[in-house]
């Protein structure tokens, strides 16, 4: 049964040298599968292929770009394929690829193989995407000293693949859950009564845990320092005020991102005015898919 088996060794060993967790590779491998079937089978593949036929077949980008997802990729081929083919990875994630370069080699029934390909396929090229965005952003404020961050605009149940994503373009994780550390932006101020008031609230309640502080103005920034928060994030802020948010904020030993309304094309720009992170939703929200496709050719 297709999706049925049970994830081969090397395709774990894969998965855990990538410092992915295995068991949360193979659910979204196996829901994809799952997805795909609906509980019945492949009705082309079952009509054209037949069940003893088997093939080789290569992952090649048709554009260049920087690959990530290569194990979980793997991992939609191995649930598919189980003890009666192989994959094998030709290039490791965060690598620099380019048209026709074979990014993974699967061997095995070409039925397995066709049912599994774009599943593997879609899960390989928007992670890749997500790469190789992220490459660009990090290409763009290189030498600045700024650091390329996500945010938590992820897709369910895709947000630890879609930050492995980023790890592989250069890109810095920010927080993976909402209770790895406190981020009080505008509506918080607004519930709390102020950021002074929102700071002390999550000093009281959590007073181990980092907290961040949105900042819309200048007058917000150094409100949020003289509160004591740890990171201010400046949103939408013009250049001139980002420089003197950053003054303010850099006097007393606080680190600053900027956020909102980032465009690659201006990102140089904003990282010159001193900021120590920029934080860019489109990093996971918007990324095009690296284009890849499946050469198969006979066993």
């Amino acid at each position: 049964m297709i999706g049925g088996h049970p994830l081969p060794a090397s395709t774990t060993a894969a998965i855990e040298g990538a410092g992915l967790d295995v068991a949360d590779v193979e659910r979204v491998a196996r829901l994809a599968l799952t997805e795909d079937l609906a509980g019945g089978v492949d009705v082309t593949t079952e009509a054209t292929i037949s069940p003893e036929q088997v093939s080789i077949g290569d992952f090649v980008p048709r554009r260049s770009g920087v690959v990530a997802g290569v194990p979980v990729a793997m991992a939609v081929l191995g649930l598919a394929l189980g003890e009666s083919g192989s994959t094998e990875s030709r290039v490791d994630d965060g690598a620099a690829v380019v048209p026709g370069e074979v990014l993974l080699s699967v061997s095995g029934p070409t039925r397995n193989i066709l049912t599994a390909e774009r599943n593997a396929l879609n899960l390989l090229g928007h992670l890749s995407g997500i790469a190789t965005l992220t490459r660009q952003w990090v290409d763009a404020v290189a030498g600045t000293g700024a650091i390329i961050r996500d945010t938590r605009k992820t897709t369910p149940g895709l947000r630890a693949l879609e930050k492995y994503a980023v790890r592989c373009g250069g890109g810095r994780n920010h927080r993976l859950a909402l209770s790895d550390q406190a981020l009080i932006k505008d509506n918080h101020v607004l519930a709390a009564g102020g950021v002074s008031e929102a700071l002390a609230a999550v000093r009281a309640r959590y007073p181990d845990i980092a907290c961040e502080v949105e900042c819309d103005t200048v007058a917000q920034v150094a409100e949020a320092v003289a509160a004591g928060a740890q990171l201010v994030l400046l949103d939408n802020m013009s250049l001139a005020d980002t420089a003197e948010s950053v003054r303010i904020a850099r006097a007393a030993g606080v680190k600053t991102e900027a956020s909102g309304g980032l465009r690659l094309e201006s990102a140089r720009s904003v990282a010159e005015q001193g900021v120590d992170f920029l934080a860019v939703g489109a990093l996971t929200h918007s990324a095009p898919v690296l284009d890849i496709g499946l050469d198969l050719r006979a066993g």
